[in-house]
Protein backbone atom coordinates (compact mmCIF):
# COMPACT_ATOMS: atom_id res chain seq x y z
CA UNK A 1 0.00 0.00 0.00
CA UNK A 2 1.81 3.27 -0.95
CA UNK A 3 1.86 6.14 1.89
CA UNK A 4 2.25 9.19 1.13
CA UNK A 5 3.65 11.85 3.44
CA UNK A 6 1.33 14.78 4.13
CA UNK A 7 3.85 17.44 4.36
CA UNK A 8 3.36 20.73 6.77
CA UNK A 9 1.98 18.30 9.32
CA UNK A 10 5.11 16.31 10.16
CA UNK A 11 8.04 17.08 12.96
CA UNK A 12 9.89 19.20 10.86
CA UNK A 13 6.97 22.01 11.14
CA UNK A 14 7.43 23.31 14.86
CA UNK A 15 4.73 25.38 14.42
CA UNK A 16 1.38 22.76 13.86
CA UNK A 17 3.51 19.90 16.06
CA UNK A 18 1.33 18.77 18.91
CA UNK A 19 3.12 17.69 22.25
CA UNK A 20 3.18 13.94 21.47
CA UNK A 21 5.01 14.18 18.38
CA UNK A 22 1.79 13.09 16.34
CA UNK A 23 3.21 11.30 13.05
CA UNK A 24 0.40 12.21 11.02
CA UNK A 25 -3.21 13.10 10.87
CA UNK A 26 -6.13 10.63 12.50
CA UNK A 27 -8.89 10.63 9.71
CA UNK A 28 -12.99 9.18 10.90
CA UNK A 29 -13.17 6.51 13.32
CA UNK A 30 -9.65 7.28 14.71
CA UNK A 31 -7.63 5.88 11.05
CA UNK A 32 -4.63 7.21 9.83
CA UNK A 33 -4.88 8.89 6.14
CA UNK A 34 -3.19 5.73 5.25
CA UNK A 35 -5.17 3.66 6.71
CA UNK A 36 -8.34 5.19 4.47
CA UNK A 37 -7.11 4.00 1.27
CA UNK A 38 -5.69 4.92 -1.93
CA UNK A 39 -8.64 6.64 -3.02
CA UNK A 40 -7.79 9.92 -1.03
CA UNK A 41 -6.04 12.40 -2.29
CA UNK A 42 -2.56 14.16 -0.80
CA UNK A 43 -2.57 17.31 0.37
CA UNK A 44 -0.16 19.53 -0.78
CA UNK A 45 1.62 21.83 0.82
CA UNK A 46 -0.36 24.61 3.43
CA UNK A 47 1.16 27.61 3.30
CA UNK A 48 1.51 28.50 7.01
CA UNK A 49 3.42 31.84 7.76
CA UNK A 50 5.33 32.56 10.87
CA UNK A 51 3.68 35.42 12.77
CA UNK A 52 0.44 34.71 11.20
CA UNK A 53 -2.99 35.37 13.18
CA UNK A 54 -4.29 32.55 15.12
CA UNK A 55 -6.46 29.94 13.37
CA UNK A 56 -9.44 31.60 15.73
CA UNK A 57 -8.86 34.92 16.64
CA UNK A 58 -10.55 36.38 19.79
CA UNK A 59 -12.21 39.16 18.37
CA UNK A 60 -12.43 40.60 14.44
CA UNK A 61 -13.03 43.91 12.84
CA UNK A 62 -16.54 43.96 10.87
CA UNK A 63 -14.04 46.63 8.47
CA UNK A 64 -10.89 45.13 8.87
CA UNK A 65 -9.49 43.53 5.41
CA UNK A 66 -9.22 39.65 5.10
CA UNK A 67 -5.65 38.21 5.04
CA UNK A 68 -3.89 36.99 2.03
CA UNK A 69 -5.92 33.44 0.57
CA UNK A 70 -3.99 30.61 0.35
CA UNK A 71 -4.62 28.41 -2.91
CA UNK A 72 -4.69 24.91 -2.96
CA UNK A 73 -2.79 24.31 -6.50
CA UNK A 74 -4.63 20.87 -6.96
CA UNK A 75 -7.91 21.65 -5.76
CA UNK A 76 -7.98 25.56 -6.33
CA UNK A 77 -9.73 26.09 -2.86
CA UNK A 78 -9.39 29.12 -1.16
CA UNK A 79 -8.81 29.39 2.38
CA UNK A 80 -8.70 32.86 4.40
CA UNK A 81 -8.60 32.15 8.11
CA UNK A 82 -9.63 27.99 7.25
CA UNK A 83 -12.90 29.54 5.48
CA UNK A 84 -13.50 28.32 1.79
CA UNK A 85 -13.57 31.03 -0.26
CA UNK A 86 -17.24 30.74 -2.09
CA UNK A 87 -18.38 33.03 -5.20
CA UNK A 88 -20.47 34.86 -3.17
CA UNK A 89 -17.86 35.62 -0.47
CA UNK A 90 -14.96 36.03 -3.59
CA UNK A 91 -17.24 38.75 -5.00
CA UNK A 92 -17.36 40.63 -1.61
CA UNK A 93 -14.08 40.78 -1.25
CA UNK A 94 -13.33 42.00 -4.61
CA UNK A 95 -15.99 44.74 -3.75
CA UNK A 96 -14.02 45.80 -0.77
CA UNK A 97 -11.07 45.94 -2.27
CA UNK A 98 -12.17 48.23 -5.13
CA UNK A 99 -13.94 50.70 -2.54
CA UNK A 100 -10.68 50.55 -0.78
CA UNK A 101 -9.42 52.64 -3.71
CA UNK A 102 -11.90 54.98 -3.73
CA UNK A 103 -12.46 56.28 -0.46
CA UNK A 104 -9.33 57.65 1.35
CA UNK A 105 -10.68 56.54 5.13
CA UNK A 106 -11.29 53.05 4.25
CA UNK A 107 -7.66 52.30 3.76
CA UNK A 108 -6.68 53.08 7.32
CA UNK A 109 -8.28 50.28 9.55
CA UNK A 110 -8.17 50.44 13.47
CA UNK A 111 -6.94 47.42 15.30
CA UNK A 112 -10.06 46.15 17.33
CA UNK A 113 -9.29 45.42 20.75
CA UNK A 114 -9.88 41.74 22.09
CA UNK A 115 -13.42 42.38 24.24
CA UNK A 116 -12.00 40.09 26.90
CA UNK A 117 -7.94 39.99 26.56
CA UNK A 118 -7.73 43.69 25.59
CA UNK A 119 -4.84 42.51 23.23
CA UNK A 120 -4.61 43.87 19.60
CA UNK A 121 -4.77 41.85 16.48
CA UNK A 122 -1.41 41.73 14.48
CA UNK A 123 -1.97 43.15 11.24
CA UNK A 124 -4.11 41.53 8.88
CA UNK A 125 -2.67 41.97 4.43
CA UNK A 126 -3.99 42.91 2.16
CA UNK A 127 -5.59 40.62 -0.36
CA UNK A 128 -2.77 42.47 -3.52
CA UNK A 129 0.46 42.07 -1.61
CA UNK A 130 1.55 44.71 -4.66
CA UNK A 131 -0.51 47.08 -3.45
CA UNK A 132 0.86 49.02 -0.79
CA UNK A 133 -1.97 48.99 1.96
CA UNK A 134 -1.08 48.96 5.36
CA UNK A 135 -3.36 48.96 8.40
CA UNK A 136 -2.71 51.94 11.43
CA UNK A 137 -2.86 51.07 14.52
CA UNK A 138 -3.71 53.45 17.81
CA UNK A 139 -0.09 54.44 18.11
CA UNK A 140 -0.19 55.62 13.94
CA UNK A 141 -2.65 58.11 14.93
CA UNK A 142 -1.22 59.27 17.55
CA UNK A 143 2.00 59.87 15.46
CA UNK A 144 0.29 61.61 13.29
CA UNK A 145 -2.01 63.51 15.42
CA UNK A 146 -5.44 62.65 13.88
CA UNK A 147 -8.32 61.09 15.79
CA UNK A 148 -10.09 57.97 14.05
CA UNK A 149 -13.26 58.70 12.57
CA UNK A 150 -15.66 57.12 15.38
CA UNK A 151 -13.40 58.85 17.85
CA UNK A 152 -14.73 62.47 16.74
CA UNK A 153 -17.70 61.41 16.68
CA UNK A 154 -18.06 60.11 20.10
CA UNK A 155 -15.96 63.74 21.17
CA UNK A 156 -18.64 65.45 19.25
CA UNK A 157 -21.66 63.75 21.07
CA UNK A 158 -20.26 64.31 24.10
CA UNK A 159 -19.99 67.37 23.41
CA UNK A 160 -23.01 68.19 22.49
CA UNK A 161 -24.56 66.28 25.57
CA UNK A 162 -22.10 68.97 27.78
CA UNK A 163 -23.78 71.68 25.58
CA UNK A 164 -27.56 70.46 26.88
CA UNK A 165 -26.04 69.96 30.13
CA UNK A 166 -25.49 73.40 30.46
CA UNK A 167 -28.34 74.30 29.04
CA UNK A 168 -30.71 72.34 31.91
CA UNK A 169 -28.68 73.38 34.50
CA UNK A 170 -29.22 77.01 33.27
CA UNK A 171 -33.02 76.46 32.78
CA UNK A 172 -33.47 74.11 36.49
CA UNK A 173 -31.73 77.92 37.51
CA UNK A 174 -33.99 80.02 36.11
CA UNK A 175 -36.94 77.78 37.23
CA UNK A 176 -39.09 78.92 39.69
CA UNK A 177 -38.08 77.45 43.63
CA UNK A 178 -40.23 75.09 44.55
CA UNK A 179 -42.49 76.47 47.81
CA UNK A 180 -42.04 74.66 51.08
CA UNK A 181 -44.81 72.60 51.56
CA UNK A 182 -47.43 73.50 54.60
CA UNK A 183 -47.69 70.94 57.29
CA UNK A 184 -50.61 70.34 59.44
CA UNK A 185 -48.98 69.79 62.64
CA UNK A 186 -52.35 69.19 64.22
CA UNK A 187 -52.70 65.72 62.30
CA UNK A 188 -50.60 63.36 64.70
CA UNK A 189 -52.87 64.39 67.38
CA UNK A 190 -56.06 62.83 65.82
CA UNK A 191 -56.38 60.37 68.27
CA UNK A 192 -55.64 62.46 71.19
CA UNK A 193 -58.77 64.34 73.12
CA UNK A 194 -57.14 66.37 74.85
CA UNK A 195 -55.37 68.21 71.69
CA UNK A 196 -58.96 69.17 70.82
CA UNK A 197 -57.52 69.33 67.07
CA UNK A 198 -61.35 70.28 65.92
CA UNK A 199 -61.57 73.57 67.59
CA UNK A 200 -57.84 74.44 68.26
CA UNK A 201 -57.55 76.91 65.19
CA UNK A 202 -60.87 78.84 66.67
CA UNK A 203 -59.44 78.93 70.11
CA UNK A 204 -55.86 80.60 68.84
CA UNK A 205 -57.60 82.94 67.10
CA UNK A 206 -59.71 84.07 70.10
CA UNK A 207 -56.36 84.29 71.44
CA UNK A 208 -54.82 86.46 68.89
CA UNK A 209 -57.96 88.87 69.16
CA UNK A 210 -58.06 89.15 73.48
CA UNK A 211 -54.16 89.70 73.62
CA UNK A 212 -54.23 93.06 72.88
CA UNK A 213 -57.11 93.15 75.74
CA UNK A 214 -53.99 91.42 78.53
CA UNK A 215 -50.92 93.99 76.91
CA UNK A 216 -50.31 97.25 78.76
CA UNK A 217 -48.93 100.35 77.77
CA UNK A 218 -44.93 100.27 77.68
CA UNK A 219 -44.38 103.74 78.98
CA UNK A 220 -47.20 103.02 82.81
CA UNK A 221 -44.20 103.56 84.94
CA UNK A 222 -44.52 107.17 83.72
CA UNK A 223 -47.47 107.37 86.38
CA UNK A 224 -46.18 105.57 88.96
CA UNK A 225 -44.17 108.32 91.42
CA UNK A 226 -42.36 106.07 93.70
CA UNK A 227 -41.19 102.92 91.62
CA UNK A 228 -39.65 102.56 88.23
CA UNK A 229 -38.72 99.96 85.66
CA UNK A 230 -35.31 99.15 87.78
CA UNK A 231 -37.05 97.96 91.13
CA UNK A 232 -39.93 96.05 88.64
CA UNK A 233 -37.11 94.18 87.33
CA UNK A 234 -36.06 92.95 90.74
CA UNK A 235 -39.29 92.22 91.62
CA UNK A 236 -39.11 89.56 88.74
CA UNK A 237 -36.03 88.33 89.10
CA UNK A 238 -37.01 87.63 92.68
CA UNK A 239 -40.36 85.47 92.01
CA UNK A 240 -38.78 83.52 88.74
CA UNK A 241 -36.12 82.50 91.93
CA UNK A 242 -39.47 82.12 94.10
CA UNK A 243 -41.44 80.15 91.29
CA UNK A 244 -38.59 77.61 90.93
CA UNK A 245 -38.24 76.76 94.53
CA UNK A 246 -41.96 76.34 94.90
CA UNK A 247 -41.59 74.34 91.78
CA UNK A 248 -44.38 75.67 90.35
CA UNK A 249 -45.84 75.36 86.42
CA UNK A 250 -44.78 77.56 83.49
CA UNK A 251 -48.24 78.87 83.32
CA UNK A 252 -48.14 80.32 86.94
CA UNK A 253 -44.82 82.44 86.19
CA UNK A 254 -46.47 84.07 82.89
CA UNK A 255 -49.50 85.22 84.62
CA UNK A 256 -47.88 86.59 87.83
CA UNK A 257 -46.16 88.93 85.51
CA UNK A 258 -49.13 89.87 83.45
CA UNK A 259 -51.01 90.06 86.99
CA UNK A 260 -48.35 92.83 88.26
CA UNK A 261 -48.33 94.90 84.87
CA UNK A 262 -51.86 95.08 84.50
CA UNK A 263 -52.45 96.02 88.42
CA UNK A 264 -49.40 98.67 88.32
CA UNK A 265 -50.66 100.58 85.39
CA UNK A 266 -53.98 101.00 86.99
CA UNK A 267 -52.96 101.47 90.50
CA UNK A 268 -50.10 103.52 92.26
CA UNK A 269 -48.02 102.10 94.66
CA UNK A 270 -45.52 102.87 97.15
CA UNK A 271 -42.31 101.04 97.35
CA UNK A 272 -42.50 99.42 100.38
CA UNK A 273 -45.83 97.73 99.03
CA UNK A 274 -44.24 96.24 95.93
CA UNK A 275 -43.25 92.97 96.85
CA UNK A 276 -46.15 92.49 98.49
CA UNK A 277 -47.85 92.76 95.21
CA UNK A 278 -45.56 90.77 93.47
CA UNK A 279 -46.36 87.86 96.08
CA UNK A 280 -50.20 88.19 96.00
CA UNK A 281 -50.05 88.29 92.19
CA UNK A 282 -48.45 84.59 92.56
CA UNK A 283 -50.56 83.64 95.05
CA UNK A 284 -53.61 84.79 92.53
CA UNK A 285 -51.55 82.96 89.64
CA UNK A 286 -51.12 79.63 91.81
CA UNK A 287 -54.99 79.61 92.45
CA UNK A 288 -55.61 79.80 89.24
CA UNK A 289 -53.30 77.24 87.70
CA UNK A 290 -52.07 75.43 90.16
CA UNK A 291 -53.67 71.98 91.64
CA UNK A 292 -51.40 72.60 95.04
CA UNK A 293 -51.75 76.38 95.77
CA UNK A 294 -49.06 77.81 98.27
CA UNK A 295 -50.08 78.79 101.21
CA UNK A 296 -49.85 82.26 102.73
CA UNK A 297 -47.48 81.74 105.49
CA UNK A 298 -45.41 79.70 103.10
CA UNK A 299 -45.37 83.20 100.75
CA UNK A 300 -44.95 85.39 104.26
CA UNK A 301 -41.89 83.65 104.91
CA UNK A 302 -40.07 83.76 101.69
CA UNK A 303 -40.89 87.16 101.86
CA UNK A 304 -38.62 87.16 105.47
CA UNK A 305 -41.96 87.90 107.05
CA UNK A 306 -42.34 91.69 106.04
CA UNK A 307 -45.70 91.58 105.71
CA UNK A 308 -48.28 89.74 107.62
CA UNK A 309 -50.96 87.56 106.73
CA UNK A 310 -53.81 90.07 106.69
CA UNK A 311 -51.85 92.24 104.39
CA UNK A 312 -51.48 89.86 101.78
CA UNK A 313 -55.55 89.37 101.87
CA UNK A 314 -56.30 92.36 101.81
CA UNK A 315 -53.46 93.36 98.89
CA UNK A 316 -55.17 90.14 97.16
CA UNK A 317 -59.16 91.72 97.63
CA UNK A 318 -57.29 95.04 95.60
CA UNK A 319 -55.54 92.97 92.94
CA UNK A 320 -58.79 91.35 91.91
CA UNK A 321 -61.04 93.94 92.03
CA UNK A 322 -59.09 95.94 89.94
CA UNK A 323 -58.54 93.58 87.42
CA UNK A 324 -62.29 92.72 87.73
CA UNK A 325 -61.67 89.31 88.19
CA UNK A 326 -60.19 89.12 85.00
CA UNK A 327 -57.89 86.04 85.02
CA UNK A 328 -58.30 84.43 81.90
CA UNK A 329 -55.69 86.09 79.64
CA UNK A 330 -53.66 84.66 76.51
CA UNK A 331 -49.81 84.74 78.16
CA UNK A 332 -47.12 84.15 76.03
CA UNK A 333 -46.52 80.75 77.44
CA UNK A 334 -49.95 79.49 75.19
CA UNK A 335 -48.48 80.99 72.39
CA UNK A 336 -44.84 79.23 72.97
CA UNK A 337 -46.61 75.70 73.06
CA UNK A 338 -48.33 76.11 69.96
CA UNK A 339 -45.17 77.91 68.10
CA UNK A 340 -43.09 75.34 69.58
CA UNK A 341 -45.25 72.41 67.40
CA UNK A 342 -45.02 74.28 64.35
CA UNK A 343 -41.10 74.04 64.15
CA UNK A 344 -41.46 70.24 63.85
CA UNK A 345 -38.44 70.56 66.06
CA UNK A 346 -38.89 67.41 68.29
CA UNK A 347 -35.74 68.22 70.68
CA UNK A 348 -36.05 69.45 74.22
CA UNK A 349 -33.24 71.57 73.97
CA UNK A 350 -34.82 74.15 71.55
CA UNK A 351 -37.76 73.73 73.92
CA UNK A 352 -35.61 74.74 77.23
CA UNK A 353 -33.97 77.35 75.30
CA UNK A 354 -36.74 79.42 74.03
CA UNK A 355 -37.58 79.57 77.76
CA UNK A 356 -34.93 80.72 78.67
CA UNK A 357 -34.73 83.53 75.79
CA UNK A 358 -38.41 84.63 76.97
CA UNK A 359 -38.25 84.48 80.75
CA UNK A 360 -35.13 86.84 80.13
CA UNK A 361 -37.35 89.56 78.18
CA UNK A 362 -39.98 88.87 81.66
CA UNK A 363 -37.45 91.32 83.47
CA UNK A 364 -37.24 93.73 80.60
CA UNK A 365 -39.25 96.72 81.17
CA UNK A 366 -38.83 97.58 77.16
CA UNK A 367 -40.05 93.84 76.11
CA UNK A 368 -43.52 95.69 76.96
CA UNK A 369 -44.07 97.19 73.54
CA UNK A 370 -44.09 93.82 72.07
CA UNK A 371 -47.24 91.45 71.82
CA UNK A 372 -47.11 88.16 73.71
CA UNK A 373 -47.26 86.06 70.58
CA UNK A 374 -44.31 88.08 69.10
CA UNK A 375 -42.48 87.40 72.20
CA UNK A 376 -43.07 83.81 71.61
CA UNK A 377 -42.16 83.56 68.29
CA UNK A 378 -39.31 85.77 68.26
CA UNK A 379 -38.21 83.80 71.40
CA UNK A 380 -38.52 80.54 69.03
CA UNK A 381 -37.04 82.23 66.02
CA UNK A 382 -33.95 82.84 68.40
CA UNK A 383 -33.76 79.77 69.85
CA UNK A 384 -33.17 77.90 66.54
CA UNK A 385 -30.61 80.92 64.88
CA UNK A 386 -28.91 80.14 68.34
CA UNK A 387 -28.57 76.31 67.90
CA UNK A 388 -28.10 75.77 64.27
CA UNK A 389 -25.71 79.04 63.64
CA UNK A 390 -27.80 80.89 61.23
CA UNK A 391 -31.11 82.44 60.45
CA UNK A 392 -34.01 79.68 60.42
CA UNK A 393 -37.29 80.29 60.20
CA UNK A 394 -39.77 77.94 57.94
CA UNK A 395 -43.33 78.67 56.12
CA UNK A 396 -44.74 76.67 58.13
CA UNK A 397 -43.57 78.72 60.75
CA UNK A 398 -44.61 81.43 59.73
CA UNK A 399 -47.89 79.84 58.79
CA UNK A 400 -48.69 79.25 62.24
CA UNK A 401 -47.54 82.05 64.06
CA UNK A 402 -48.84 84.70 61.56
CA UNK A 403 -45.04 86.53 61.46
CA UNK A 404 -42.51 86.80 59.08
CA UNK A 405 -38.74 86.63 59.54
CA UNK A 406 -38.15 90.41 58.99
CA UNK A 407 -41.04 91.32 62.19
CA UNK A 408 -38.93 89.16 64.76
CA UNK A 409 -36.07 90.61 63.92
CA UNK A 410 -35.73 93.47 65.92
CA UNK A 411 -37.10 91.74 69.05
CA UNK A 412 -35.06 88.64 68.59
CA UNK A 413 -32.12 91.09 68.19
CA UNK A 414 -32.76 92.70 71.88
CA UNK A 415 -33.30 88.88 72.95
CA UNK A 416 -29.13 88.14 71.90
CA UNK A 417 -28.22 91.32 73.85
CA UNK A 418 -29.47 89.73 76.95
CA UNK A 419 -28.71 86.17 76.38
CA UNK A 420 -24.96 88.38 76.21
CA UNK A 421 -25.34 89.50 79.45
CA UNK A 422 -27.43 87.19 81.33
CA UNK A 423 -24.69 86.03 83.54
CA UNK A 424 -23.29 89.76 84.82
CA UNK A 425 -24.73 91.89 86.89
CA UNK A 426 -27.21 91.88 90.34
CA UNK A 427 -30.22 90.34 88.27
CA UNK A 428 -29.04 86.87 86.80
CA UNK A 429 -31.85 84.46 88.64
CA UNK A 430 -32.89 83.40 85.43
CA UNK A 431 -29.21 82.48 83.65
CA UNK A 432 -28.79 80.46 87.56
CA UNK A 433 -32.16 78.77 86.86
CA UNK A 434 -31.34 77.35 83.33
CA UNK A 435 -27.95 76.66 83.89
CA UNK A 436 -28.63 73.71 85.97
CA UNK A 437 -28.92 70.39 84.61
CA UNK A 438 -32.58 70.06 84.74
CA UNK A 439 -32.31 72.74 82.12
CA UNK A 440 -29.69 71.36 80.47
CA UNK A 441 -27.52 74.44 80.99
CA UNK A 442 -28.55 76.14 77.78
CA UNK A 443 -27.98 79.30 79.08
CA UNK A 444 -24.84 78.11 79.00
CA UNK A 445 -24.86 78.00 74.92
CA UNK A 446 -22.97 80.54 72.91
CA UNK A 447 -25.67 83.57 72.33
CA UNK A 448 -26.31 84.15 67.98
CA UNK A 449 -24.25 87.14 67.84
CA UNK A 450 -24.71 87.12 63.76
CA UNK A 451 -28.51 88.36 64.86
CA UNK A 452 -26.89 91.39 66.92
CA UNK A 453 -25.07 92.41 63.90
CA UNK A 454 -27.56 92.46 61.36
CA UNK A 455 -29.09 95.61 60.05
CA UNK A 456 -32.82 96.32 60.43
CA UNK A 457 -34.92 99.15 59.29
Amino acid sequence: MERREIDGYGKTNPIMTKPGNVQGIRMEGGKSAAEVGNNRRALREIKNFTGAPPPYPCAISKRGLPEKPAIDERNHQHFVGHRPITRKFAASLVNKHHHSHQDSNQGNELVVDNEKHKKAIPSIQMLNPKENFTVIDVDDYMEANELPAFVKQTEAILEEMEQLQDKYDIEVEMEDIVPEPMLDIDSCDSNNPLAVIDYVKDIYTFYRQAEASSCVSPNYMSHQSDINEKMRAILIDWLIEVHYKFELMDETLFLTVNLIDRFLERQTVVRKKLQLVGVTAMLLACKYEEVSVPVVEDLILISDKAYTRDEVLEMEKLVINTLQFNMSVPTPYVFMRRFLKATQYHDKKLELLSFFMIELCLIEYEMLKFQPSLLAAAAIYTAQCTLRGFRHWTKTSECYTSYKEDQLLECSRLMVDFHQRAAVGKLTGVHRKYSTFKFGFVAKVEPARFLSDAHFP
